[in-house]
């Protein structure tokens, strides 16, 4: 008796790890931010679980934790007047162009119209994304409701098939215009251009609200930690218990309908341009329709190069420091730059803004 209580002395007088056994059996250590593993200031990948607890032990999250920039928080509040910045720039930007685009006479035309929904429709996608991300980074809670996160999602998702169609509405403006130029006014006619504009904000809201539904319908378990600045597709689905093929395959086959395919469609019209703008005789008029169509490859090169990339890779691939560098492309970058490119090579809308600024 007593080697034994010899033996089991030590194993005894051992405390039990109480993080883990919160880590095994509850939650709420993990909801709440303030919990020991936050206190730690530990990596993310020690703070995170490698196994999903069995299906008896599972708790619906109420909330998530949005990590966004947590690993570099020396730089806060570089990157909080970086975010402003931005932000403050594209809205502002993107709303004269709006803006010019409805007062200017000189351009109230097709391509213009489209020009002004696409400017409204980047000021929409901004908003969504970078204010919650400032006020993370000023009040450092970086908490989301469930609710409130899948709301994120499904605007960003409605948003992001709004830019393909509309992108590919844009495309087809420019090569009927260029190479169809005596049938353009009757087939670019205001009704034809108010239908395609509806069409591109309408089309997706149907598809990316069932895909939303489908992936919050998961049950969500262990760690609520999402290691992203907004509630995207790829690291909300490695937060799911049990198999989510399903969910994988539904996110590529919309990706294919919503994305590749207006992208083909994107390509297949320039590539009908290029090749009619080289018959042109005129090097003058090589290099105008060059300069008009140049703006919107590289738009289109930006916004579905990171976006398809994003959402077409295979699961094993996608790492949170890559998948956050391709979304600030498709979702901040693109809607930043678009202004400049469109302004600054445009000399129709550079006219308009000196006659708004002069009037």
């Amino acid at each position: 008796m007593e080697r034994r209580k010899a033996w089991l002395g030590p194993i005894l007088s051992q405390e039990v790890p109480r993080v883990q056994y919160r880590r095994r059996h509850s939650l709420s250590g993990l909801c709440n931010t303030e919990s020991p593993l936050r206190k730690l200031n530990l990596p993310l990948s020690q703070t995170q679980h490698k196994e999903k607890p069995p299906e008896a032990n599972l708790t619906e999250l109420i909330e998530f934790v949005l990590l966004d920039f947590a690993d570099v928080p020396h730089l806060r509040w570089l990157l909080f007047g970086l975010f402003s910045v931005i932000y403050i720039a594209t809205v502002m930007s993107n709303g004269i162009i709006f803006l010019i685009t409805k007062l200017d006479p000189a351009l109230q035309t097709p391509m213009y119209y489209f020009l002004g929904n696409f400017s409204f429709l980047e000021i929409c996608y901004v908003s969504v994304t970078l204010p919650r991300m400032l006020m993370n980074l000023w009040t450092q809670r970086r908490t989301i409701s469930l609710v409130a996160c899948a709301t994120q999602m499904c605007c960003i998702l409605v948003l992001g098939a709004t830019e393909c169609f509309l992108l590919t509405v844009m495309a087809y403006d420019r090569y009927m215009a260029i190479c169809n130029p005596l049938h353009y006014p009757l087939v670019m006619s205001h009704k034809i251009c108010i239908q395609l504009v509806a069409g591109s904000w309408i089309s997706g809201i149907p598809v990316q609200i069932g895909q939303t539904f489908q992936i919050f319908s998961l049950s969500f378990c262990g760690s609520n930690l999402i290691d992203h600045f907004f509630c995207d597709i790829p690291p909300i689905l490695k937060l799911a218990c049990g198999d989510t093929f399903v969910s994988e395959m539904l996110v590529y086959i919309a990706a294919v309908l919503i994305a590749t395919i207006p992208f083909l469609l994107i390509l297949i019209s320039y590539s009908k341009i290029i090749s009619t703008v080289l018959q042109l005789p005129s090097a003058t008029s090589r290099a105008k329709a060059f300069s008009t169509c140049s703006s919107h490859l590289i738009v289109m090169a930006l916004f579905f190069g990171s976006a398809v990339i994003t959402y077409l890779r295979p699961k094993h691939s996608h790492s949170a420091g890559i998948d956050k560098v391709l979304s600030l492309f498709y979702t901040i970058v693109t809607p930043m730059f678009n202004p400049m490119i469109y302004s600054l090579r445009n000399k129709d809308v550079i006219m308009a803004l000196r006659r708004l600024l002069y009037k």
